[in-house]
């Protein structure tokens, strides 16, 4: 089973309904239990940065889910859910984040709309399983910030948007992508596929 982490924000059900479709159990939960119980775990997320991180903690799932990436549970965070795992965020004001990734997120400074809307094209910097097979890298995007000052090691892939910026990144069982898989049709399902296929 794949946990959904539910913590009141997000288009949870649209990831959920892609896991779905691929054949995956895919539940919804903010249960202790079941985070323990899950094969996979995924943080999605959309909205501001302080009140997701706000929600999560008092949710009461934060803990189990630091807990169980640290027994190697394979984790991944989706567009705000991948923001959260860093340090701090820039976001209105300054904000912790779960510190699970080294890095920041800032808002986008170039004179190009904000938010950054629409299909982009990812370039490879590490080879995971989570890109095995993929090779039309166009990804849909949609965020005003993004991640900064990441190690170089963590780095996975980037865009380019007015500048060249991380798009995913990976520490160990921990993933991140900036885009949404669940959006972009037959590439981001086989994303999810790979993420599926991790152990």
């Amino acid at each position: 089973m794949i946990a959904i982490v539910d913590y009141g924000m997000g288009n949870l059900r649209s990831v959920q309904k892609a896991f779905e479709f691929l054949g995956h159990t895919a539940k919804i939960t903010d249960r202790a239990t079941d985070l323990k119980d899950a094969k996979r775990i995924v943080l999605p997320g959309v909205g501001a940065f302080n009140d997701a991180i706000d929600a999560l903690k008092k949710s009461g799932v934060e803990k189990v889910m630091k807990d169980e990436i640290k027994k190697g549970k394979p984790f991944l965070g989706i567009c705000l859910g991948m923001q959260m795992l860093f340090d701090v965020s820039y976001e209105d004001g300054i904000h912790q984040g779960l510190g699970l990734v080294s890095g920041e997120v800032k808002r986008f400074e170039t004179s190009l709309k904000v938010p950054h809307i629409g299909w982009n094209k990812l370039n490879i910097k590490k080879k995971t399983p989570l890109f095995e097979g993929i090779d039309d890298l166009n990804f849909y995007f949609v965020h005003s910030y993004h991640a900064s000052g990441c190690r170089v090691e963590d780095i996975e892939t980037t865009c380019d948007y007015a500048y060249e910026f991380t798009a995913s990144v990976n520490k160990d069982n921990v993933w991140g992508v900036q885009f949404h898989p669940e959006k972009s049709g037959d590439t981001g399902l086989k994303l999810l596929a790979n993420f599926a296929k991790i152990n």
